[in-house]
C-alpha cells in the first residue's frame, strides 16, 4: 500500500514509518526536521522536508506521493511538560491548520482513507470515569482544556466528517517509551526527580496510557479496519494517586509530594487540578475488538 505520513520523524511517527516499512508498504514521511529526514532516508521512506504550513508544498508533496492512505501524526509538543502551556499555540495551530493543509491536498490527490491522531485524555465520561468512544471531549473544562478539547473535536470532525475520503480517528492515551515524556530520560521523569509535579487533592483523576510502539501498531492495523472513532489505549486506567508514586519510583525519583486543590490553583492554576482531579480514562474495547489491540501493562506498575 502507498501511504504518506505527515509528523513522521515524532515520537509516535517514527515507530509508524518502521513497522509500515517491515510490512512492505511503500511509505513518504513528511517532516520539517533535519535530522529526522537523515533517519527516515536510512530507514528506506521517501522522504519530504516541508513545512506543514506552506500548503502549496504540502500539496506537491502529495500530488508527488500519490497515496492510498494519509497518516496525519503531525504535533509540536514541547521535550517538558513544563513548556506545553507556552508551546500550546503552536501546537494547536499546525494541528488545525497545518492538518488542514494535509487534508485538503489528500482529497485533492484522491487519497482513499485519512487516519488522524486524536486524543484519549480530555474526554468527558457519560458514566464513571472511564470513556468510551461515544463520548464527546469535556469543552466546557478549564480554559487550555476547553481549548485542547475543542481542537481534538475539530480534527475528528475534519478526519470523519467528511464522505469523500474514509475517516478513522485515533484517540491515544499519554504516550510513554522512547522519545516521550513518560521514559527515564523524558520530561516527565525530570519534573518528577525535582519534586515539580505533586499529587493535587486526592489525585482521584484517571489516567489511561500507551506505550508509543503499540500506538505504531494499532495505527497500521487502522489502515483496513472499519471507519470511525478508536480509543488507543492500554487496558489499565490508573488513577494519578497510584500510577504517579510508582512512576516516581521506576525513574528512581522520591515519591512525590501532595498539595490541596486550593494551594495548586494558586500555584499551578486550573490545568493542573484538571489533570489529577477531573480527567477520566478510556475503554479500550473497540479496538481490541476489531483492530486485534494487545496493548503491554503499563511499564512502571509492572515492573
Amino acid at each position: 500500500m502507498n501511504i504518506f505520513v505527515a509528523g513522521a520523524s515524532g515520537a509516535l511517527g517514527m515507530p509508524i514509518v518502521i513497522e509500515l516499512l517491515r510490512l512492505g508498504h511503500r511509505v513518504t514521511a513528511m517532516t520539517r526536521s533535519e535530522s529526522g529526514s537523515e533517519r527516515l532516508a536510512a530507514l528506506g521512506a521517501a522522504v519530504e522536508r516541508i513545512d506543514a504550513f506552506d500548503s502549496t508544498a504540502v500539496m506537491e508533496a502529495l500530488r508527488r506521493s500519490s497515496p492510498e492512505v494519509v497518516i496525519d501524526q503531525l504535533t509540536a509538543l514541547p521535550k517538558n511538560p513544563a513548556a506545553l502551556a507556552s508551546a500550546f499555540p503552536h501546537d494547536r495551530r499546525l494541528r488545525l491548520e497545518g492538518g488542514g493543509n494535509v487534508h485538503a491536498a489528500a482529497l485533492a490527490v484522491g487519497a482513499r482513507r485519512y487516519i488522524q491522531q486524536s486524543s484519549g485524555f480530555y474526554l468527558k465520561a457519560r458514566k464513571g470515569k472511564i470513556a468510551d468512544e461515544e463520548d464527546t471531549f469535556d469543552i466546557g473544562a478549564s480554559s487550555a482544556i476547553s481549548l485542547g478539547a475543542q481542537m481534538f473535536h475539530d480534527v475528528e470532525e475534519r478526519a470523519i466528517g467528511d464522505s469523500r475520503m474514509e475517516g478513522v480517528a485515533l484517540r491515544y492515551g499519554f504516550f510513554y517509551g522512547p522519545h516521550t515524556w513518560y521514559n527515564p530520560d523524558g520530561g516527565a521523569a525530570d519534573q518528577v526527580r525535582q519534586g515539580a509535579i505533586p499529587i493535587i487533592g486526592d489525585g482521584k483523576a484517571v489516567s489511561s496510557f500507551i506505550h508509543v510502539a503499540d500506538a505504531a501498531t494499532a495505527t497500521v492495523a487502522a489502515l483496513t479496519a472499519d471507519c470511525g472513532i478508536y480509543n488507543i489505549v492500554d487496558d489499565h486506567p490508573v488513577a494519578v494517586h497510584e500510577w504517579l508514586p510508582a512512576f516516581a519510583q521506576w525513574v528512581q525519583a522520591p515519591p512525590p509530594p501532595h498539595i490541596s486543590e486550593e494551594e495548586a490553583l494558586t500555584t499551578a492554576g486550573p490545568d493542573a487540578v484538571y489533570y489529577h482531579t477531573k480527567l477520566c480514562g478510556a475503554s479500550n474495547a473497540k479496538a481490541k475488538k476489531l483492530l486485534g489491540f494487545r496493548p503491554r501493562r503499563l511499564e512502571w506498575l509492572s515492573a
